[in-house]
C-alpha cells in the first residue's frame, strides 16, 4: 500500500462510464474517495441517475490520448481503471497510462489471459478482469439451490463456504455453543436465530449461543489435499503391465482375435482382409524376382516389389524396350501387383476421408439427450453461459443448454444443446421437471420473460436471472420474490474497485443477499494490518482470516489460529465484505468493549500455564499476564473483542482458571 509522494491516496481514474464503470464509481465513493472519470461522449441518461454528482471530474475525449488522460489528473492518481466495453482501448489506455505514472495502479478489463500475464511481467502493478464472467460462479452456485454458497481452490485445498437452515436431522443440532462448531478444518461465519433477518457482518452471533432447530448457520470449511500420491501411479503402471501380459497370453490370442472382428465395422474388415492381401502380393514378388533374378540382393527384389505395389509400374515398364527379359508370367504378375495396390491405397484413402468427416460432425451428431428430471436449464451460452456450464459440469450437475444458433465446433459438447428460438425451445428441455433454470442472455428484459414463463410452467423451480440496470434488478428482485436476481455489473464493480486499492480479489460468491470477496493481502512495512493479531483484524475490521503463510513457511495454514501475529512479508487471505475491505484500507478498526476477569487457579501449575495463555490469546507482555495471575482475583486490563475474550476464558477453562467477561464503555 505504500504510495509515491506525488500521488494521491484519495483520488482514482475510472475511464469508460458504462455499465461498469458508472457501479465502479458509486463503489468508489462509499470508501469516501475522490473519483475522477473520463468518458468518450456526453452521456445524457444515467444507469444510476444521481452519478455525474458523484465524479469530481468528468473528462470528455479518448482515454488513449496523453492529454486527456493528464486533463482527468492521471499524473496524481492512485490508481486508474480502465473499463470500457473494447479490449483494445483498454490495453492501449494502460499503456499511455503508464508511461505518464510508473507508479499508478493499472486495473483493466480484458479476457486476453495470456496476454495479461505478458502485460503484467511489463507493465507492472497490473491486474486485469474480465467482467462478465467474475460473477459466473455466482450464477452456477445460485442454481444449485443447495448448502454450497461459494467454492474455491487454495493452493492444492478446496475451500467450501457452506449456509444452512438447522433442523433435527442436522449434525449441528446437539451443539450447546454456536463456538463449538469452530474446529482447525472449520470457521463460523454467521448464526442467525429463527425468524430475524440475515445478517450484514461476519461476526453479529454469540459465541455461547445454543444450536437450535430454525437457525440459519454459514460457515468454511478445508478438504483435504487435492493431489493423489506419487506411490498410486507406480502402482498403476504396474497393475497395467500385468494387465497387458495376461492379456497377449497365447490362449486368450484367438478369442481376442474373433472378438475384434465381430466388433469391427465392414469398412474395417475389407481394409483388413486387403491389406493381408497386400502383404502377400508383396511378400510374393520379391520372393519372385529375386529368384528370377539371383544376381539382384534382397534389398533390391524388395524395393521393386515396393514400387509395384504403390503404383509404380511405369517405372519399371515404362520403356519402349525392356533393358532386361521379363517372363510373360513375370511381368502379369507385375501389372496384378500394381492394380492391387492401387486398389488398396484408395481403400485406405476412403477410410481416412471417412474418419475426418466422421470427427468434422462427430459434435453436431452426438450431443447427449435432454435429462428426464432434476436437472439445471442454462439459456443462453454467450461468454458468462458458457463458463456457467463449465462450472456446472465441474459441480457433476445434469445440464441441457439453450442458445439461439449453434455453438461453434467443439464447445461444450459434452452437455445437450437446444438450439431455435428460446421461447419454443422450453417446451423441449424438460422444463417441468427441472431443478433450475438459469438465465443470462444479454437482453435482460428477455431473460424476465423467459423467467416469468418458465415459472408458469414449474412454479417449484430455483430461477436465477442475469440484469445489468440498477433499477430494473431491484424492480425485477420486487416482482420475483421466488428468483435470484443477480446484477452482472455489480458484482463485478466491487471485484475491480477492491483491486485498485491494492488488494488482489481471488474469487466473488454470494453470501446473506451480499457479494463476499476472496482477497489476499501481502503484509507490508506500512500496512493497518502489519503487528496486529489474526484475532484483531477478524473481529475488529469485520474480515474472516482463511489462509496464513510466512515468506519461509512450507506449510501454509488454512483457517488459521486467531492467536497468529502478522509482520513484513506474511501473506493472508481473507472473507470479506466490501465494507470491511473499506475498513482495512482506511485502518478503521472496531474498538473492543470487553475485560476479563480472572477469579482464582486451582493450583501453581494452572496459574503459570493461565499466564502464557492470557499472552498468548490477548496479546499482552507476559509479564503482565504473570502479575495478574500472582494477584488474583483481578482483571486484565487489556481489551479484547466478545468472540476473543470469551475464546479466552475457554481456554483458561482448561488451564484449571475460573474467569469470566465484562462488558466496559
Amino acid at each position: 500500500m505504500e504510495q509515491n509522494a506525488t500521488t494521491d491516496n484519495n483520488l482514482f481514474l475510472v475511464c469508460g462510464l458504462g455499465n461498469l464503470g458508472q457501479y465502479c464509481v458509486s463503489v468508489f465513493k462509499e470508501f469516501g474517495v475522490k473519483v475522477n472519470a473520463i468518458e468518450a461522449t456526453d452521456i445524457q441518461t444515467w444507469e444510476i441517475p444521481d452519478l455525474p454528482d458523484l465524479v469530481d471530474k468528468l473528462v470528455i475525449g479518448d482515454c488513449r490520448q496523453m492529454r486527456i488522460l493528464e486533463q482527468a489528473g492521471i499524473c496524481q492518481c492512485r490508481a486508474i481503471l480502465i473499463v470500457t466495453s473494447d479490449e483494445r482501448i483498454n490495453i492501449a489506455a494502460a499503456f499511455a497510462a503508464r508511461s505518464l505514472n510508473p507508479d499508478v495502479r493499472l486495473v483493466i478489463r480484458s479476457a486476453q489471459d495470456n496476454l495479461n500475464d505478458i502485460l503484467s511481467a511489463n507493465l507492472g502493478n497490473f491486474v486485469a478482469f474480465e467482467a462478465t464472467q467474475l460473477p459466473a460462479k455466482s450464477f452456477a452456485l445460485a442454481a444449485l439451490s443447495s448448502e454450497t454458497k461459494g467454492l474455491f481452490t487454495l493452493e492444492d485445498r478446496l475451500l467450501r463456504v457452506l449456509q444452512v437452515t438447522i433442523d433435527a436431522s442436522s449434525r449441528w443440532r446437539t451443539c450447546s455453543q454456536v463456538a463449538q462448531i469452530n474446529s482447525i478444518q472449520r470457521r463460523v461465519i454467521t448464526h442467525t436465530k429463527a425468524g430475524k433477518p440475515l445478517p450484514k457482518g461476519f461476526y453479529h452471533w454469540e459465541p455461547e449461543a445454543p444450536v437450535v432447530v430454525g437457525d440459519c448457520l454459514a460457515y468454511i470449511e478445508t478438504s483435504e489435499k487435492l493431489t493423489a500420491p506419487a506411490t498410486q501411479s507406480v502402482s498403476s503402471r504396474r497393475q497395467l503391465k500385468r494387465a497387458i501380459a495376461t492379456t497377449i497370453k497365447w490362449r486368450n490370442l484367438r478369442q481376442k482375435l474373433t472378438e475384434f472382428w465381430q466388433d469391427s465395422s465392414q469398412t474395417r474388415r475389407v481394409a483388413i482382409v486387403y491389406g493381408l492381401l497386400m502383404i502377400s502380393l508383396y511378400l510374393c514378388g520379391t520372393l519372385f524376382y529375386k529368384l528370377q533374378y539371383p544376381q539382384i540382393s534382397w534389398q533390391d527384389a524388395l524395393n521393386v516389389s515396393l514400387v509395384l505395389s504403390l503404383g509404380g509400374y511405369d517405372n519399371l515398364f515404362g520403356q519402349l524396350k525392356m533393358p532386361f527379359e521379363v517372363p510373360w508370367w513375370l511381368h502379369l504378375f507385375s501389372i496384378s501387383l500394381t492394380i492391387a495396390g492401387t486398389i488398396f491405397v484408395g481403400i485406405l484413402y476412403a477410410i481416412m476421408t471417412e474418419r475426418i468427416l466422421a470427427a468434422r460432425f462427430q459434435f453436431s451428431r452426438r450431443r447427449l439427450p435432454v435429462p428426464k428430471t432434476d436437472h439445471v436449464v442454462l439459456i443462453g451460452l454467450g461468454r458468462v453461459g458458457q463458463r456457467v456450464a463449465q462450472l456446472l459440469q465441474e459441480f457433476k450437475q445434469p445440464l441441457v443448454g439453450v442458445h439461439v444458433t449453434d455453438l461453434e465446433w467443439g464447445v461444450l459438447s459434452g452437455i445437450p444443446l437446444i438450439t431455435g428460438n428460446i421461447k419454443n425451445a422450453l417446451s423441449r428441455v424438460n422444463i417441468t421437471t427441472a431443478k433450475s433454470v438459469i438465465i443470462v442472455t444479454d437482453d435482460e428484459v428477455a431473460n424476465l420473460e423467459i423467467a416469468l414463463r418458465a415459472h408458469a410452467v414449474n412454479p417449484t423451480a430455483n430461477l436465477v436471472i442475469r440484469t445489468f440496470d440498477p433499477r430494473f434488478s431491484e424492480n425485477v428482485a420486487r416482482l420475483l420474490p421466488y428468483a435470484r436476481v443477480l446484477g452482472a455489473y455489480a458484482l463485478s464493480a466491487e471485484a475491480f474497485v477492491a483491486a485498485a486499492f491494492g488488494e488482489n480479489i481471488l474469487n466473488v460468491f454470494r453470501l446473506n443477499n451480499q457479494t463476499t470477496l476472496v482477497t489476499e493481502y501481502q503484509i507490508e512495512a506500512d500496512d493497518t494490518l502489519n503487528g496486529k493479531l489474526l484475532s484483531e483484524i477478524a473481529y475488529g475490521y469485520g474480515v474472516v482470516p482463511i489462509f496464513h503463510s510466512r515468506p519461509k513457511q512450507q506449510n501454509p495454514k488454512f483457517i488459521p489460529s486467531d492467536d497468529i501475529e502478522l509482520i513484513v512479508g506474511d501473506r493472508l487471505i481473507v472473507l470479506a465484505t466490501i465494507e470491511g475491505l473499506q475498513r482495512v484500507e482506511r485502518g478503521s478498526i472496531h474498538t473492543p468493549h470487553w475485560l476479563v476477569q480472572v477469579e482464582k487457579a486451582f493450583s501453581a501449575e494452572a496459574a503459570f500455564a493461565g499466564a502464557a495463555v492470557i499472552a498468548r490469546i490477548s496479546g499482552c507482555d507476559m509479564q503482565i499476564a504473570r502479575t495478574l495471575m500472582n494477584q488474583l482475583p483481578g482483571t486484565l486490563q487489556h481489551r479484547l473483542y466478545k468472540h476473543q475474550a470469551h475464546r479466552l476464558v475457554s481456554e483458561l477453562s482448561k488451564s484449571q482458571v475460573v474467569a469470566h467477561i465484562v462488558r466496559v464503555i
